[in-house]
């Protein structure tokens, strides 16, 4: 084959490959698109993301199925949406800071890292709350300090998993307060947590608003403290750890859709614009109060910020949390 033809018969293959990207993309979805939830079903991610996928597949013209990959905090989950193709086929939702910790602890040995993901949409912004059985002796935060102090790693204190968020605002609270020091027990998520609290094994729980609203408001626990800049809309009577003298004890889970790297731009903001607008629908936002859920819509430079800059703090209380002594 003479070198021009050859040339031309090459350029011509290429040319080929890269219209078919084009038209791929410009016709996307044209087959459902499975969303990948780290954690079994029935948990907050679950149904958020139940609730979104809902409304959103409506604008698809494509059915978008939940899929399910519990186990390990998360990481099972994680591994799988990394090794997808990035056709915008199979994404799923990452948990801040729980991906950030599962990347960051060198005893998980993960096999991704923070930028093996593509950032599309964030959903949820789960503050995160301190709070005890209804009857409790500790009726403010100063009082769980306090005692804290007092007798160190005496007070039992669950997480939902270690290196969870809630495992790092404990840290975050015993940075703030020097010499209080508190007995870590990590537990199975917030159910356990609820359990062993009612059941009086443990003394106070760190956890997310989301998870005790309506336990608060039933009357069978009580919330100290929201760990938030400003109170939670849930818990209007509830402070913040800001204004108890604690400024830096702020903390929270986030769920966001990513994919992973490489995803097209034009994938992107399809996807990005579909479930925004999902997002913002009516019924969404009523769905999700009805569970204690505050929505926080990040996209594009203010999402990929802030995953950086909860790599960046979870990176220093992961180190902590590795060093800090048993208790």
């Amino acid at each position: 084959m003479p070198k021009l033809t050859k040339c031309l018969s090459v350029a011509a293959v290429v040319l080929a490959a890269v219209t078919g990207a084009a038209r791929a993309q410009q016709d996307f979805p044209t087959k459902p698109i499975q969303l990948m939830v780290a954690f079994p079903a029935g948990g907050s991610t679950d149904i958020a993301a139940r609730i979104v996928a809902s409304i959103a597949e409506k604008a698809l013209g494509q059915p978008i199925v939940i899929v399910n990959r519990g186990g390990a905090g998360g990481q099972i989950g994680w591994t799988e949406l990394v090794r997808q193709k990035p056709d915008g086929y199979y994404i799923g939702f990452i948990n801040l800071p729980a991906t950030n910790t599962v990347i960051l602890d060198p005893e998980r040995r993960a096999t991704f890292t923070e930028k093996d993901f593509t950032p599309i949409i964030n959903q949820v912004l789960d503050p995160g709350v301190i709070w005890v059985r209804a009857d409790s002796a500790y009726k403010t935060v100063q009082d769980l300090i306090d005692a804290a102090k007092k007798s160190p790693g005496t007070i039992r204190a669950a997480t939902t998993g270690i290196l969870s968020d809630d495992h790092l605002a404990i840290l975050m609270t015993e940075e703030a307060a020097p010499g209080a020091k508190f007995r870590l027990v990590h537990l199975e998520g917030g159910a356990a947590q609820f359990k062993e609290i009612m059941a009086g094994n443990i003394d106070v729980a760190f956890d997310n608003v989301g998870s005790i609203v309506k336990r608060v408001q039933s009357g069978e626990v009580r919330a100290l403290a929201v760990m938030d800049d400003a109170r939670s809309k849930f818990l209007p009577d509830v402070p913040t750890m800001k204004e108890l003298g604690f400024p830096a004890v702020i903390s929270s889970s986030t769920r966001g859709v990513a994919g992973p790297k490489g995803m097209p731009g034009p994938l992107v903001a399809k996807l990005r614009d579909i479930l925004k607008k999902a997002m913002e629908d009516p019924e969404h936002v009523k769905k999700l109060e009805e569970q204690g859920l505050a929505i926080k819509i990040m996209i594009g430079d203010e999402y990929e910020k802030y995953f950086a800059e909860t790599h960046a703090k979870a990176k220093k209380y992961t180190e902590w949390a590795k060093n800090r002594p048993p208790m």
